[in-house]
């Protein structure tokens, strides 16, 4: 395991095949969801590296202007009201050079997972939907669609085919599940196949969710 500068590195036991970069929520790093990857129950053999990079520390208008690790500045509790698309760009820039790495260190596109908790999931949809080459899949969890409006002159055709996870928790009262059913509803619209599940909880995991990953990712990377 690695604590690079910028992100959290676990890397496989066996010859590195594959890689998942995950993305953490608002306020949080990098060692968030750095305890998940034995509860995934995912097989030695998958060659999975786990990167989980740490967002830049930026002023969060809703949190009172207080600096903290942050994909993008959230403005109003109305996620679709003045969104950050300055720092959203950026930070889907950062994922697209962890992707580059991942490319230059033998995985193809095909092999490689974005997943996102939260903002994390935002930034995962965004830049994973622009990716120009094919991508093994998006697991956007408690997450909705960023910058709707502009996915389609946006969206690069080499992932329209992309495999979708989204799943949300029933009772979230910081990402409202409307927001993701209607981010499920245009992705569809827009053709997309996106798969979703429901989970009887808040802003958070459940162990359920946390299998129905693993096997998702297995499915994606075998």
């Amino acid at each position: 395991m690695g604590n690079g500068k910028n992100a959290v590195i676990i890397d496989p036991r066996e010859d590195h095949r594959a890689s998942v970069i995950w993305l953490h929520g608002l306020g949080a790093d990098g060692h968030d969801f750095e305890p998940i990857v034995p509860e995934l129950r995912l097989v030695d053999d998958l060659g999975i590296r786990f990167i989980f990079p740490h967002a830049p520390v930026r002023p969060v208008t809703i949190n009172g202007g207080i600096p903290m690790r942050a994909w993008y500045d959230v403005r109003s509790a109305d996620l679709r009201r003045d969104e950050d698309a300055e720092a959203i760009e950026e930070s889907a820039a950062i994922i697209n050079r962890y992707i580059a790495s991942e490319q230059e260190a033998g995985v193809a596109a095909g092999k490689i997972v974005i997943a996102g908790f939260s903002q994390g999931g935002a930034i995962t949809l965004h830049a994973g939907l622009r990716f120009p080459e094919p991508l093994g899949g998006l697991l956007a969890l408690s997450s909705y669609l960023p910058l709707p409006d502009r996915l389609a002159h946006e969206a690069h055709p080499a992932n329209l085919k992309v495999p979708i996870m989204m799943m949300h928790g029933l009772y979230d009262p910081v990402i409202p599940l409307a927001a993701g059913q209607q981010s499920r509803e245009l992705l569809q619209q827009a053709g997309y196949a996106v798969e979703w599940r429901t989970y009887p909880m808040q802003h958070a995991l459940c162990t359920e969710e946390i299998l129905e990953s693993g096997r998702w990712l297995q499915a994606r990377l075998k």
